[in-house]
């Protein structure tokens, strides 16, 4: 007992003597002069970029390198006295200002219980650390003690105001988190930055920025410029990153924004010299182009534009500017496109009703054209940036609405990136727990809440007499009303099956109306495109020296979100090669083509036009359902009724022969309804080159 007793009195002499400050005066340190003169020469360098920084922070700008700067200088003087309250305050506003915010607690908490008064900020700084920390309540408290003491707080007020909304915002969030998972991506992750991830359609591959080491010098502070990298998913999870081959990555930095939906472009910042600019670089082959800097109406000489997306159509462009008429940080603003061809922008336009009086960040525009992701430091965040959603309504975007916890916390959480059918997204955050700086954690939805059949009754908690009911159903995350499918895969050589470079027309067959046309990946024939539900698309592959080939997909109004991966095998303009024309439509035991077949019977007219030598023969087939005279004579009449619209355009008739098989050449089992529907098909075979 005695000995227990000693010990702790031992332990509180040592509290009180580490909680006693000890201020940066020659009398403290008589013993070491030398040491002190350097530690306070480096607080005088510090004090000079932190002054630039905190000024900038104020007007709402970034504060750059400065108190990476800054922090380096305190470093070496807090090596030399670490009991100082003024210095410790100093990191942990560094700290609190960087992608490292956790690392600004134990800082700011050392300050306050060293020196209370060493800062007229400190109760502003110590509220932020609080709320970091979870200590929503006690940090209201710092921010409303601030309020009172600090006497141009009205300077500092919309500041101050922010915070404690934060606050109250925060803990009503996590009391109701919504339905989902937020796990950290380790694979990709380092103690370095990782962030600003942009994840494809069907969630295969990933774009993202990184300053990990790199092959580049470092900046001032020490630290490696942004480069993007690349992975993908494989083997059930992602492969390690690596940076993009081709033109992209330069010694300055690069910010990956948003990859394309079909995946063949993406769009970045750049900045150079203190100004940044939204480029654009393409997909050819294994390597990206070049970034080109886009017009002046979105990279404009005169303001700062970072974080584009595209837009559902490829009309628009979405992208952050700062204005310095107004110091509200960054605000939303989109630029159209007068001709896809030409590519010349009409003059951009802010989006007044998304935007805060404080910075907003990268952007991501859903596929469905309906949905906007913005990450935003405004009103409604629970500290730092947080990830809202805002909806297009009549042509309108929405007030943004917080998309709740546990995507957002009071760090820092932003680039909000989804897959086609929104089960799964990637963002980035500095949120406690992550390997160092930004991470890049992946956000899994679980879907509505199911209504449960019984509510139970826990006996264990309550007597027989009163039970406790347990039917909570926790809020549900909204579904989108629209669904897709990502229609993704390769095309390659028949024969050698190595990859083929093809152009893929998409048509609606209803309307014969085009809907999109690619060019597949030259070194590994790739492509990927995301088709909304509710229509009946063709779709055509066209590659030089090779036949045609057509696909025919019908999507029901309503029908599940789903993935379609076929690998294209292509043949070449040969004697003897056979394709099967899958958009051509017949009424229901006739021979009467019907107009959804008009588009694949044009393509088969330009076909032997471009071709002159081409001489084919257009074949009829059916299954084996019926009587088999009945479907040689109506497969022969289906055969004839391509061959006399194929004449009526313009095709000699002595170039085609018609001729029904009737079921004789089944390319499928008929015991199945799919087979079947694979033998009723209309085919033609080169007979002549």
């Amino acid at each position: 007992m005695i000995k227990y007793i000693l010990t702790s009195v031992v332990f509180g002499l040592v509290f009180l003597t580490n909680a006693q400050n000890v201020e940066f005066k020659s009398s403290n340190f008589k013993d070491d002069k030398e040491g002190f003169k350097k530690a306070v020469e480096s607080i005088k360098k510090g004090d000079e970029f932190f002054a630039i920084a905190n000024e900038a922070l104020f007007l709402v700008k970034s504060p750059g390198l400065n108190y990476e700067l800054a922090l380096q200088e305190y470093k070496k003087a807090q090596n030399f006295n670490s009991k100082s309250g003024l210095l410790n305050f100093k990191i942990g506003v560094c700290y609190a200002n960087s992608p490292y915010s956790e690392k600004a607690i134990s800082y700011l908490f050392e300050a306050k219980k060293l020196d209370p008064s060493c800062d007229p900020f400190m109760d502003f700084y110590y509220g932020y650390a609080l709320q970091l920390n979870g200590e929503f309540s006690k940090a209201i408290m710092a921010y409303k003690t601030f309020e009172t003491n600090y006497r141009k707080a009205d300077n500092f007020s919309k500041f101050v105001t922010k915070r404690k909304k934060e606050c109250q915002v925060a803990k009503a969030g996590i009391q109701q988190p919504i339905r989902a998972w937020i796990d950290n991506v380790t694979e990709l992750n380092t103690e370095f930055n990782d962030y600003a991830p942009s994840v494809s359609t069907d969630g295969g591959e990933l774009i993202m920025t990184s300053d990990r080491p790199n092959g580049h010098s470092t900046n001032a502070a020490g630290s490696y410029d942004d480069d993007i990298y690349s992975t993908s998913f494989y083997d059930g999870k992602w492969q390690k990153p690596s940076a993009l081959t081709g033109g992209v990555n330069t010694s300055a930095d690069e910010v990956s924004n948003n990859l394309s939906y079909d995946g063949t472009k993406m769009l970045l910042h750049r900045e150079i010299d203190g100004q940044s600019d939204i480029y654009e670089s393409t997909l050819r082959g294994s390597k990206w182009t070049p970034a080109e800097v886009l017009p002046f109406q979105i990279s404009s000489n005169r303001s700062n534009e970072v974080y584009a997306s595209y837009s559902s159509d490829g009309w628009s462009i979405y992208f952050g500017r700062d204005n310095s008429n107004r110091s509200t940080g960054f605000e939303i603003m989109y630029s159209s496109m007068q001709s896809k061809i030409q590519k010349n922008y009409m003059a951009a336009q802010m989006i007044s009703t998304v935007n805060s009086k404080f910075n907003e960040g990268p952007i991501y525009v859903h596929i469905d054209g309906e949905t906007m992701y913005i990450a935003s430091e405004g009103s409604g965040s629970y500290g730092g940036y947080d990830i809202f959603v805002s909806k297009n309504i009549n042509g309108t975007w929405s007030k943004p609405q917080n998309m709740g916890y546990p995507i957002n916390t009071p760090y820092d959480d932003f680039f909000f990136s989804t897959t086609a059918n929104g089960k799964f997204a990637y963002i980035a955050s500095n949120r406690a727990g992550g390997k160092g700086g930004y991470d890049v954690y992946k956000v899994t939805f679980w879907g509505p809440e199911k209504q449960p059949v019984l509510s139970t009754e826990d006996y264990l908690l309550a007597s027989i007499v009163n039970p406790i009911k347990d039917n909570s159903i926790e809020s549900t995350v909204e579904v989108k009303k629209k669904s897709f499918t990502v229609f993704k895969g390769k095309t390659i050589d028949q024969i050698t099956k190595k990859p083929v470079e093809a152009e893929i027309e998409i048509t609606d067959n209803v309307t014969g109306k085009i809907i999109e046309t690619f060019k597949t990946n030259s070194a590994t024939g790739k492509f990927i495109i995301t088709l909304a539900s509710g229509k009946n698309y063709g779709i055509a592959v066209k590659a030089e020296g090779y036949l045609f080939h057509s696909e025919n997909f019908d999507l029901p109004k309503g029908s599940a979100d789903n993935l379609v991966n076929k690998v294209i095998e292509l043949k070449n303009i040969a004697v003897g090669s056979k394709i099967a024309l899958r958009n051509i439509f017949f009424d229901t035991g006739k021979s009467t083509l019907r107009s959804e077949s008009n588009a694949e019977l044009d393509r088969l007219v330009k076909l032997l036009k471009d071709v002159p030598s081409l001489k084919i023969e257009i074949s009829g087939h059916t299954d084996n359902t019926g009587s088999a005279t009945l479907n040689a004579s109506l497969s022969q009449d289906r055969a004839q009724a391509v061959v006399n619209y194929v004449i009526a355009k313009g095709i000699t008739k002595g170039r085609m022969t018609a001729k029904g098989y009737g079921s004789s050449s089944p390319i499928a089992s008929n015991n199945s309804s799919d087979g079947r529907q694979q033998n009723r098909r209309t085919e033609f075979e080169i007979k002549a080159n």
